[in-house]
């Protein structure tokens, strides 16, 4: 008896089967006309929007995009076909279900995605720029769907997630066709700036690859501790790092041996010890110091305290050296030595 039941239940599920197998066929078959079709879309995006003078990595992304909505468009009518008893109503709410699963699971991916795409679309940046996001800077090499590549300078492959290049700061430095550098010059605090300023802008002038227009200019940028800081701008043209270094590398070589020959000083950080024997003949003249105590009204200058305290201890002139009697300060300003 029991057996009976069991050959007709698996007749039952024979004849099913055997139901259900016209439309399985017609369904994979439908599914496989899509997948052709889908391969068709991808190719006419890609097509379409090389003719708009689109990116390449935005073809290849948007021609991504067609096939899938194109196969997963097959994938219901296929199911339809197979399975008449599952509607397509039931079929959009497995997937709105799935969805919403789909996307609290792979949110940090969907999002690069849509940043991916929105990059493409706007276009900050393309392959090739020299761009600088946050401690990575470099050249780039491909913009993907989740990520971006940047070939840095020191030929090191960062991958940098698309999210954060949309969301971040980006500083494109090939964006435009010239770009203006700054070099910072120091000079003596008793130069001629005017000099100085004619000096720079000679050498900068006779630089190759520096632009004749827009012409470099020299600006005084503050006057600081030890020398009166110049800013030198000029342009260059392109505006790729190597050309910019070399470039620099030109005009620093001809500023130098131009300011040391023209007698303009290019001082370093240094602190003044001022003395109170100042006068004294190994020391030079005061009044013929560049730094230092200004020179007394007249021209006359203070015996040295060694000498003058020397007179007072011993009457017959004769010193008792000048290393006993020596008192050195640092100061600032010469009232403190009269």
């Amino acid at each position: 008896m029991d057996l009976d039941a069991a050959l007709t239940r698996i007749r039952a599920l024979a004849d099913a089967t055997l139901a259900l197998l016209p439309g399985l066929l017609l369904g994979l078959l439908v599914l496989g006309l899509f997948l052709l079709l889908a391969r068709a879309v991808r190719a006419a995006v890609a097509r379409a929007v090389a003719l708009r003078a689109g990116p390449p990595g935005l073809a290849l992304v948007l021609g991504r995009i067609g096939a899938g909505l194109t196969v997963l468009l097959g994938i219901f009518v296929a199911a339809a076909i197979a399975f008449p008893s599952i509607s397509a109503a039931d079929l959009f709410g497995v997937l709105g279900i799935g969805g919403v699963a789909i996307g609290f699971a792979f949110r940090d991916i969907l999002q690069n995605m849509l940043a991916g795409i929105l990059l493409l679309l706007t276009q900050p940046f393309r392959l090739g720029d020299q761009i600088k996001a946050g401690e990575f800077e470099g050249t780039v090499e491909d913009i993907q769907i989740r990520a971006t590549t940047i070939r840095t300078y020191d030929n090191r492959r960062a991958v940098i997630p698309n999210s954060d290049l949309f969301s971040g700061k980006v500083l494109v430095n090939t964006a435009y066709d010239r770009r203006r550098l700054a070099l910072r010059f120091g000079i003596g605090n008793g130069d001629d700036i005017a000099a100085a300023k004619r000096v720079i802008l000679q050498a900068a002038r006779g630089a190759e690859g520096v632009l004749p227009e827009p012409a470099p200019v020299v600006r005084v940028a503050e006057l600081g501790d030890f020398a009166v800081q110049l800013d030198l701008f000029f342009w260059i043209d392109p505006p790729q790092r190597v050309e910019a270094l070399d470039v620099i590398d030109r005009v620093l070589e001809r500023a130098k041996a131009a300011l040391t020959d023209a007698g303009i000083d290019l001082p370093y950080p240094t602190q003044q010890i001022l003395l109170h024997d100042q006068t004294e003949a190994t020391d030079g003249d005061r009044a013929r110091q560049r730094e230092g105590w200004p020179a007394r009204p007249g021209g006359g200058n203070p015996q040295p305290r060694w000498r003058a305290m020397d007179g007072m201890r011993r009457p017959d002139g004769g010193g008792a050296g000048r290393g006993s009697t020596i008192n050195a300060t640092t100061a600032a300003a010469g009232p403190a030595a009269r």
